[in-house]
């Protein structure tokens, strides 16, 4: 009796989703638990893995249909032996057609985004990653490798008329059209969202990062050797400050539903995180109870999740502040759009040596431009300032987050 491949079991904020890439084809062989087929939704990828040994007789769902939630996308044979011993002649179209189509299911969606992007043909490479399958470093590996001319020259073009009535076109102009991943399409609606139903205001301020930069190198190797080779970054002493001042500042903490202003006695931090696919933003959750380490360590596995695709829709609900990053693109000054419902978000950006006036002298400091975008029908423009104050003064003496002060 054959195995039925269903899509599993949205959650209730995911309506749809569609087939990213099938791994295998009809006619192949599978094992227990070897990935099938990846569906995206509009927060994650979910892989389906196979329930038995057997083989793939059926796909009813091709890549890029939409399909629903415990959907039937295809049958398993079990028991039964792949039709691979079959050998082809492979200088026949119909070879370098199948060869093609196998290399494009062992291939990762980001290694095959980029082939698209940059003509390269995946039936050519040769993958290095689980089962042979073609990671994006092997895409950009073939890129980097310069192409050779050929050996014959070419006839001299013979003249051209010159025509004075238009400008020469210097190269083919091509244009390419590629439709939205469903998360490029979820996240422009939730930006747009959040410029249209909220009255969002900017506020900034500046840090002198000198005293974190001397910290963290005095640290920094004992911190690594201490935490299982754990990195000090920023980031953890970011959070761990804005974890203590929305305590003293709850109505940035808070979210508004309908007329009511809900007030939330937990620090949910989520942090923005850049991928392939997109932006997305993991939360670490109890952010108050968290050491620094716990923080950097929670973000570097978000981080490895996120590039790989393997971050859960768990990961990404329940926020209650955002901390994002511009900085480490070389961002000096910016104004981030509001991740609703939350009502604040934080920017940082990059750190860069400035005169500054100390005791009425000019000084050299690193300095960091912050940015504070929140929404004005909750938080007043004073709470929201001495909110960003507060982040500051405790950057620029990090014992304040040990005192409490």
């Amino acid at each position: 009796m054959a195995i039925e491949i269903k899509v599993p079991q949205f959650p209730e904020s995911v309506e749809e989703g569609s087939i990213a890439t099938w791994h295998k084809q009809v006619g192949e062989a599978v094992t227990r638990d070897e990935l099938v087929v990846d569906i995206e939704t509009d927060k994650t990828v979910l892989e389906v893995v196979a329930t038995e040994d057997g083989v793939l007789t059926d796909i009813l769902k091709q890549d890029g249909d939409t399909v629903l939630s415990q959907e039937l996308i295809g049958k398993i044979e079990p028991g039964a032996i792949a039709s691979g011993s079959i050998k082809l002649d492979t200088t026949s179209p119909t070879s370098v057609a199948v060869a093609n189509t196998d290399a494009q299911a062992a291939a990762n969606p980001a290694a095959k985004k980029l082939a698209e992007e940059n003509n390269v043909d995946l039936a050519t490479l040769k993958g290095t990653g689980k089962a042979g399958r073609i990671l994006k470093e092997d895409v950009q590996n073939a890129l980097a490798v310069p192409k050779v001319p050929d050996t014959a020259p070419a006839p001299a073009p013979a003249p051209a008329a010159v025509k004075l009535s238009a400008p020469a076109v210097a190269g083919e102009r091509v244009e390419k059209r590629v439709p939205m991943t469903r998360l490029r399409v979820t996240i422009a609606k939730r930006l747009l969202d959040a410029q249209h139903n909220a009255a969002m205001l900017t506020t900034f301020n500046e840090v002198n990062m000198g005293p974190l930069m001397d910290l963290r190198k005095q640290y920094k190797e004992l911190f690594e050797k201490t935490h299982n080779g754990t990195r000090l970054g920023f980031m953890g002493f970011f959070v761990k400050a804005a974890a203590e001042a929305l305590k003293r500042f709850p109505v940035v903490n808070a979210s508004i539903d309908g007329n009511d202003i809900v007030y939330h006695g937990f620090y949910d931090i989520g942090v923005a995180v850049s991928t392939e696919r997109g932006l997305v933003v993991p939360v670490l959750r109890d952010c108050d109870r968290m050491s620094i380490a716990e923080v950097e360590g929670g973000i570097r596995n978000y981080a490895v999740a996120a590039k790989d695709g393997r971050l859960a829709i768990e990961d990404m609900t329940g926020g209650t502040f955002t901390i994002t990053n511009g900085g480490v693109f070389g961002s000096l000054l910016s104004t981030p759009i509001l991740n609703p419902p939350q009502t604040a978000i934080l920017g940082m950006h990059k750190i860069q040596e400035r005169p500054i006036a100390v005791n009425g002298q000019v000084v050299v400091l690193p300095m960091m431009y912050l940015a504070l975008s929140y929404d004005h029908r909750m938080i007043d423009g004073k709470d929201a300032v001495q909110f960003l104050v507060a982040i500051k003064d405790m950057l620029e003496d990090p014992a304040r987050m040990l005192l409490d002060v």
